[in-house]
């Protein structure tokens, strides 16, 4: 991803703000950078993806960033949503 994130993230690196949607580069590249958070070949309990992406953001809903990153392909999750795992499509 080419476009740079440090706009939205704070000085230890937590994404601060979610970019507008006129600026879907810069939201794919905050996807892309918060979807390396996670080990491919790796299953996560739900609970665990959503407190890391707590960790590594200051924005109120990480639900919305999970939802962003499982329908940009960023992440896959079984059926019932409660185990999750970075995808092979990104």
């Amino acid at each position: 991803m080419t476009k740079s994130i440090a706009a939205f993230q704070d000085e230890f690196g937590r994404i601060t703000s979610w970019p507008s949607d006129r600026r879907r580069e810069h939201q794919l590249a905050v996807l892309d950078h918060l979807a390396r958070l996670f080990e491919g070949g790796v299953r996560y309990p739900r609970a665990e993806v959503t407190r890391t992406l707590q960790e590594h953001t200051t924005l109120p809903d990480p639900d919305m960033l999970l939802q962003e990153l499982l329908d940009g392909g960023y992440l896959s999750a079984s059926p019932d949503g409660e185990t999750i795992w970075h995808s092979n499509g990104r």
